[in-house]
């Protein structure tokens, strides 16, 4: 598009910060995001997105004129304008994720981790801080990470699906690669049903589910994601529709089995099999469970079907598997998998 004889300027969509993978998702599926330029700052609070012309559907604080520049599209390219050699590059991140403002990558054995976190900020520019993420340890599952590049605020509201997530980074965890699976949850239950949630966290599953009208109670144990799944709750506008307990969800059960038992039990945790006896008593007659496990992939899918049956028979009871998932590597040789079962 050009204005006044010049090729140079382009048009550019003014959108808060938090909004702009939204907005660049809307602004493509309109056909009018401009993927050869790159976002750019505008303010501290928003960022200027391409666009090829003024969008029609997709509501913007303002459009204006910005000097289009070609976008370096890859970490490749921002890395040799930084001049990095071929040797180097091959060492260089292959993937990282953008968790709201923050992006997140495993550094490896890459030369330079301060110069990667620079190129990131400069690949996404909807985000502001750049972590090195390194293991996850302790009871609550807490992640280790470090700052790399930009403000190095750890807390952000990240936003998948419509439902808004709001966490610390360096304090609780939230797994891209289970990001289908949680959108997928709230596809699975009906307005209605009554759901336990044995482990929430910061409402991964909860909250879709809660959105699609089901009746939750999440029970998380670790103060601090306990925390944010309150705030979570009514950020998304389903305090109505959720019931949190900070416990061991082992201590829950047995009043929530009495008021009423559940449709559904979501047992999103790696060591479920090991609260099945629990879940089971939860669960009504012809109720649903999903069990996740991180499995070896010799075990791929046998184990985690062998002792949910195994629990079943236990409890006098029989299991239909409904479906099976690979939901994303967990460690090598070691696959995130989850298990589907209506129990009788």
């Amino acid at each position: 598009m050009r204005e006044n004889g010049s090729d140079d300027r382009r048009l550019a969509v003014v959108v808060a910060k938090p909004r702009t993978q939204q907005v660049i998702d809307a602004l493509d599926a309109e056909g009018v995001y401009d993927a050869d330029r790159s976002v750019r700052s505008w303010d501290d609070d928003a960022v200027a997105v391409p666009v090829t012309a003024p969008p029609e559907s997709v509501e913007v604080r303002e459009i204006v004129q910005q000097v289009g520049e070609p976008r370096l599209r890859t970490l490749e390219d921002h890395l040799r304008q930084r001049g990095w050699t071929d040797e180097e590059l091959a060492a260089a991140p292959g993937s990282w994720a953008v968790v709201g403002s923050i992006v997140l990558v495993d550094v490896g054995d890459s030369p330079r981790p301060e110069e990667v976190g620079q190129a990131l900020l400069a690949l996404h520019g909807e985000a502001d801080t750049v972590l090195a993420r390194g293991g996850i340890s302790g009871a609550h599952r807490e992640p280790d990470v470090r700052v790399l590049a930009g403000e190095g605020d750890t807390e952000t509201v990240h936003t998948e699906h419509g439902t808004q997530y709001g966490l610390d980074l360096a304090e609780v965890m939230l797994s891209p690669g289970n990001k289908a699976e949680r959108a997928r949850m709230g596809e699975a239950v009906e307005a209605g049903e009554r759901v336990l949630d044995m482990f929430a966290g910061i409402g991964y599953f909860t909250l879709p589910m809660a959105r699609a009208g089901a009746d939750v109670t999440a029970v998380e144990r670790n103060p601090t994601a306990f925390r944010y799944l309150v705030e979570n709750v009514m950020r998304n506008g389903v305090d109505g529709r959720v019931q949190p307990y900070r416990a061991d969800c082992r201590d829950v059960v047995p009043g929530f089995a009495e008021e009423a038992r559940a449709d559904r039990v979501m047992m999103g945790y790696y060591d479920a099999y090991e609260y099945l006896d629990s879940a089971l008593d939860a669960l009504k007659p012809g109720g649903v469970v999903h069990m996740h496990e991180a499995t070896p992939e010799a075990l791929v899918f046998d184990r985690p079907i062998e002792r949910l049956e195994a629990a079943a028979a236990d409890a006098g009871r029989s299991v239909a598997v409904l479906d099976t998932r690979r939901v994303k590597g967990y460690s090598e040789g070691v696959a995130h998998v989850v298990v589907d079962a209506r129990v009788e």
